[in-house]
């Protein structure tokens, strides 16, 4: 199952250990949402059925490591970031906020966040989503030689991109979606339309708070 560079969709991936026979499988979605767009809901839908998961997290970043002191990102509140989450997927019976890297506070460290959801939960398996460009730098992550073995990587990428890295990593084939936060962050600062690059609940709510504006 952890062959590196393996795809697998519609299957129903088994744990790596058992806990009194109830494993549940969770996959993970974390970043700063600056805003949630559509990519990150298509992504998170994807993994959700080819794995056969249970649920989703959507996870928003406290601080994000690599961008923590860039004077390019607009600051936005971690409220708004929040809400915009909670907005984009309320209609979406198996995804979930989680506030775990809120709560912890400070710079979010993938480590740090993975320890603490399995602490909580040690019934669950957990399925980190990583874009393709992130699988390339996984060598430069935080205790990554630990986390491999804490977790799955889940890496998406287009049919036919899939490679083979040091890591072991669950290849999930997603339409390609060529929507980014900065792209959003721009549209609105140019008065332009966000029809389908965000759901509609998060463009109002972008919009009622006059976020990006600046």
């Amino acid at each position: 199952m952890d062959t590196a560079g393996s795809v697998l969709t519609k299957t129903k991936v088994q744990p790596q250990t058992q806990f009194n026979g109830k494993k549940k499988h969770v996959g993970i979605l974390s970043g700063s949402f600056n805003p949630i767009h559509m990519g990150h809901l298509m992504i998170a839908e994807q993994v959700y059925e080819q794995l056969d998961l249970d649920k989703i997290l959507f996870i928003p970043d406290k601080v994000p490591p690599h961008r923590g002191i860039s004077r390019y990102i607009p600051k936005v509140s971690v409220d708004d970031r929040i809400n915009m989450v909670k907005f984009a997927i309320r209609d979406n019976p198996h995804f979930q906020l989680d506030m775990t890297d809120i709560d912890l506070g400070g710079v979010s460290y993938t480590y740090e966040t993975i320890k603490a959801l399995k602490e909580r939960h040690p019934d669950t398996e957990y399925y980190l989503i990583v874009g393709y460009d992130m699988v390339e730098n996984l060598p430069k992550w935080s205790h990554i030689e630990e986390l491999v073995k804490e977790v799955h990587f889940v890496g998406v990428c287009r049919k036919g991109f899939e490679k083979k890295f040091d890591y072991p990593i669950l290849w999930v084939n997603t339409p390609v979606i060529e929507i980014s936060s900065t792209v959003i962050r721009k549209r609105v600062k140019e008065g332009k339309s966000l029809k389908y690059y965000v759901p509609d609940d998060v463009a109002w709510y972008i919009k009622d708070r006059g976020i990006y504006k600046k």
